[in-house]
């Protein structure tokens, strides 16, 4: 099975330049945990991600204007993507390896096209097979 097989096509991104606020708004309205920051919306081509995570890590709890903080001083990057053609083995591991619950899906010109977040996993593979990525992700980094 193929990354293009099980990703959500729709999927909101936003500009170094997104004020916080925009970004958490666009989480509410698309549900989701992660937004790409793409370096403009023509080439698409993602430079960070966005998660909720981050906002409350790297904002909230550090004490800074969430109101005046861009997407660029709150992402993470670089950012982690697959291709629509990898396998969904392939973007498993790649979750794995870097701790990450969604990737981005880049096409040919390398603009953001779809994510495949856990939850799509989940939906397409074994209980078994969800289960290891779930556990790897979760496990913590040697860092901490």
């Amino acid at each position: 099975m193929k990354v293009k097989d099980v990703m959500s096509e729709s999927v909101t991104c936003c500009s170094p330049d997104a004020r916080l606020p925009e970004v958490a708004r666009a989480m509410i309205e698309c549900d989701c945990g992660e937004i790409p920051v793409v370096d403009d919306k023509v080439r698409m081509r993602p430079i960070g991600v966005v998660t909720d995570r981050d906002i409350v890590v790297r904002a909230v709890a550090a004490e800074q204007d969430v109101r005046e903080l861009k997407a660029s001083e709150c992402m993470t990057s670089p950012c982690v993507t697959t291709s629509p053609e990898a396998s969904v083995e392939e973007c498993m591991e790649l979750m794995e390896q870097h701790k990450i619950r969604r990737v981005p899906v880049v096409d040919e010109s390398g603009g953001c096209c779809g994510i495949v977040a856990q939850a799509d996993i989940a939906q397409h593979v074994s209980k078994k097979e969800t289960g290891r990525v779930v556990n790897e992700v979760s496990k913590p980094s040697a860092s901490l």
